[in-house]
């Protein structure tokens, strides 16, 4: 039989199984978009508001705290309408928080945009991940390295286009809007596929609750996905700070640090895949963490900015494979309630932001951000002792092609 049999693409796979793969690869370029824009504008935001170091932090906090919140949002959204719509709505509520960020007249205003960023990247996290779980079911092979690629694109492109707005001299209020455009476009482009699989929240938004088992095995991801996303924030959320207060940078160069750490995220996770089903999750995520650790290291004794932003982007090549892969294992306790278990474990992802992006503030503005980023190298370490409950994906049920 042909690969180009009708109805057939990708190797075999249903042509609209190969549609909802591309959706979701566009929804998690948007969401890699919609956070680096919040986080490499942290700088210009709060020079053109005047606003204090430890408010700032504050609101950073505040952004991961409604996160964890917009999860549960997410949730009942999934049960609701499903994951595609969720996306939707999602991005269409995080464009228009960041037009109100770049557009706040004053502190009040600023804050209330960011809450509103919050809850919508929380609610729009929880659905494409419970998309994206669905679908590598469907392809019963690793594929959510792939989607988590696309996240770190969306990221560099982001950061990039907001260095270029600087180098420009455009006011944070432009550079945001543009963002929120390119929101705009993407959320055009998402578009509903059936999956074959009768597997999954994507068909059956009544799910049984999730028993003590399940959750006592989640655990070991959680405090994974916990250390991770302490990492992620201390550089995503504080990079660009980092090397304008304490390295010297310029506005133009900021947020070159974030768009690093996000471009060796691209490299990582484009490998992550072909990494795992040669090696194993085990042996991949053992390395992963010594690579972040040494990074981490790196980045805190960073004698400029331009060492800083090389450590940034080997944080990114090691910490890129962790996430995505935490959360397939995780969802793979429960196929058919993924969707809950993913919510949940969400709440462990924004402890860790909230975690590192507190810690580092705090630390950043009494002018200790070196330690910041040396105390998550310890951190990175104890990775090693959750590796071994990572698992493949089962083999796919899709028959070969003649």
């Amino acid at each position: 039989m042909s690969l180009s049999a009708p109805g057939r693409t990708e190797a075999g796979h249903p042509a609209s199984q190969a549609g909802a793969r591309r959706v979701a690869t566009i929804a998690f370029t948007a969401q890699g978009v919609s956070v680096a824009a919040v986080y490499t504008t942290v700088p210009a935001v709060t020079e053109h508001l005047r606003l204090a170091p430890l408010l700032t932090t504050t609101m950073m906090v505040a952004v991961a705290l409604m996160a964890g919140g917009g999860s549960f949002v997410g949730l009942a959204a999934i049960r609701r309408a499903g994951p595609v719509a969720t996306m939707r709505g999602a991005l269409l509520t995080a464009a228009a928080a960041l037009t109100l960020i770049g557009w706040a007249p004053d502190t009040a205003t600023v804050i209330c945009a960011y809450i509103l960023f919050g809850i919508a990247v929380g609610a729009l996290d929880v659905a494409v991940n419970t998309r994206a779980a669905a679908i590598e079911r469907a392809y019963g092979r690793s594929i959510f390295g792939s989607f988590y690629t696309a996240w770190s694109v969306g990221g560099v492109a982001a950061a990039l286009l907001t260095a270029a707005a600087a180098r420009l001299q455009w006011p944070v209020s432009a550079g945001l809007t543009v963002q929120a455009g390119v929101l705009l476009a993407l959320t055009a482009c998402i578009r509903t596929h059936p999956l074959a699989s009768s597997e999954g929240p994507s068909d059956t938004p009544a799910q049984p609750p999730l028993g003590r088992r399940v959750w006592s095995r989640l655990l070991p991801f959680g405090l994974v996905l916990l250390v991770v996303y302490v990492v992620d924030s201390t550089v995503s959320a504080w990079s660009a700070v980092y090397l304008r207060q304490t390295l010297a940078a310029s506005l133009t160069v900021a947020p070159m640090a974030y768009a690093a750490y996000q471009a060796g995220t691209v490299i990582g996770r484009a490998a992550t895949d072909r990494l795992v089903q040669r090696f194993g999750a085990v042996a991949v995520v053992r390395t992963a963490a010594l690579s972040v650790s040494g990074a981490l290291v790196g980045m805190a004794a960073a004698p400029g900015w331009p060492f800083a932003v090389l450590a940034a982007g080997a944080v990114g090549l090691g910490a890129s494979v962790l996430a995505p892969l935490c959360l397939a294992s995780a969802a793979r306790l429960r196929p058919a309630a993924s969707e809950a278990i993913l919510a949940r474990l969400n709440l462990f992802n924004y402890a860790g932001v909230v975690t590192g992006g507190a810690v580092s503030g705090l630390l950043g503005s009494t002018g200790q951000f070196r330690l910041a980023y040396a105390a998550p190298a310890v951190l990175a370490v104890l990775l090693l002792a959750g590796a071994r409950h990572f698992t493949r994906p089962p083999s796919s049920a899709v028959p070969p092609k003649s």
